[in-house]
């Protein structure tokens, strides 16, 4: 059980191509997280406050359906989850990821895309996702980080 996976949820294909450049880096497996409903532009419009995402951040307890599971979750020991920073926190979506599985024992560790906005409140607002594992504090990237300082900040886990 020390397989490393790298589980992501991009909107727009930043986050993306950074998961896939810190699984590479780290030879960890790859997982997409992906919305039962894509995303439409007009979902992800944060200055409506009527657009799917900002509707779905407001409520804290909602939690979007995905499509698809990683297979055999328990060969994890480690987790990295990414996403891009939605309101200074994840988008609700990872927390229904986190709760489809037994975290206990594993380690999980967020990694966040934005140009500027920070982590935020993340680590406080995704803990009870993440039951019985060892949630750190993770680190946001403006998504132009190379494998080499992927693998340098992944290495601190």
């Amino acid at each position: 059980m020390n397989k490393i996976l790298v589980a992501y949820f991009s909107a727009s294909g930043v986050t993306a191509a950074l998961a896939k450049r810190l699984a590479h880096a780290i030879g960890a497996d790859l997982f997409e997280i992906r919305p039962e409903t894509p995303y439409t532009k007009e979902d992800l419009d944060w200055t409506d406050r009527k657009s799917r995402s900002t509707v779905e951040m407001r409520d804290k307890a909602f939690r979007p359906p995905v499509t698809g599971r990683v297979e055999s979750m328990e060969q994890y020991s480690t987790v990295y989850v990414g996403f891009p920073i939605w309101w200074y926190v994840a988008p609700t979506i990872v927390n229904t990821f986190l709760e489809q599985y037994d975290l206990t024992g594993k380690t999980v560790v967020p990694f966040a895309t934005s140009g500027s906005s920070g982590m935020g409140e993340t680590v406080r607002e995704l803990f009870p996702s993440c039951r019985g594992a060892l949630l750190k504090e993770g680190r946001r990237f403006s998504g132009s980080e190379t494998e080499a300082e992927l693998r340098t900040w992944a290495k601190r886990f």
